[in-house]
């Protein structure tokens, strides 16, 4: 298959890709004919998973505002996908024109038309890297943010494309360590939980699905979940069912748990 001349070369277009696959389900136009039958592969099991991918997407607005409110104006989306309506900057810029942002995502294309939407805004850039190397991505924050003022971390809907194997609790410990006291973190992440037990086996065949990308699911428990926020003072209404943090409109349940979390400030 020829690669159009904007698609990077490291591209597999024989391979499908989560990244690309949730913009499929967000509506989105970056995404190919691989990406489009494993998707509508996983509709066909699962036909609620557009609603779901579009409710995630409203708790990463409902957070970003939450944290621009807190005074937050720099931000590091780790895992932050291919652009499409309501990215972190517009929402943290039209707040604050001084927000400044760095997306951070593995996937090429995600990265390559970041590049591109973000042409002429001096306050967001894009890199790619993988979050599990912490030191890479840190290196290339540290050239984009202050490190001696809060930095909100969102880690919205990748840590379960991270398996066991691959200490995905380790890693966040290790952002948490490097951000400035007052920092905060927001996640979430898809869990079985919740599912009846007659949908397990239809989980099984999303995962199967999955496992044909580079990013196969690792869905997790709500304990195992809250885990990633130790060290954290995670804010009201706690780790919750994703439509349950602060709502503002009526998505329906998925089988997501959610929460943001600060750093404390010694002695505040």
């Amino acid at each position: 298959m020829e690669q159009a001349s904007w698609v990077p070369a490291s591209v597999d277009l024989d391979r499908p890709s989560a990244a690309r696959m949730y913009d499929y389900f967000l509506g989105g136009s970056h995404n190919f004919a691989v990406d489009r039958e494993a998707a509508q592969s996983v509709e066909r099991i699962y036909p609620g998973m557009a609603g779901a991918a579009r409710a995630n997407r409203s708790f990463l607005r409902r957070a970003v505002r939450f944290l621009v409110e807190q005074g937050v104006d720099q931000f590091l989306d780790l895992g932050s996908g291919i652009p499409t309506v309501g990215n972190v900057h517009e929402i943290a810029q039209q707040a604050n024109p001084a927000a400044r942002v760095l997306y951070v995502d593995v996937e090429p294309v995600a990265v390559a038309h970041s590049t591109a939407l973000l042409a002429g805004n001096p306050g967001a850039t894009a890199v790619q890297s993988d979050l599990r190397d912490v030191d890479a991505v840190l290196k290339a924050a540290r050239d984009v943010l202050d490190f001696e003022r809060p930095i909100a971390v969102l880690m919205v809907a990748v840590l379960h494309f991270v398996p066991d194997s691959d200490e995905p609790g380790a890693a966040v410990a290790r952002y948490r360590d490097a951000l400035p006291a007052g920092s905060w973190l927001a996640l979430s992440h898809g869990s079985l939980e919740g599912v009846p037990r007659d949908g397990l086996q239809d989980t099984e065949r999303i995962k199967a699905i999955y496992r044909r990308t580079d990013s196969p699911l690792a869905l997790r428990s709500h304990e195992e979940i809250a885990a990633f926020f130790t060290g954290f003072d995670v804010v009201e209404p706690g780790v919750v069912a994703l439509p349950e943090w602060r709502p503002d409109s009526d998505d329906a349940f998925i089988s997501a748990y959610v929460g943001v979390g600060r750093k404390p400030i010694p002695g505040a």
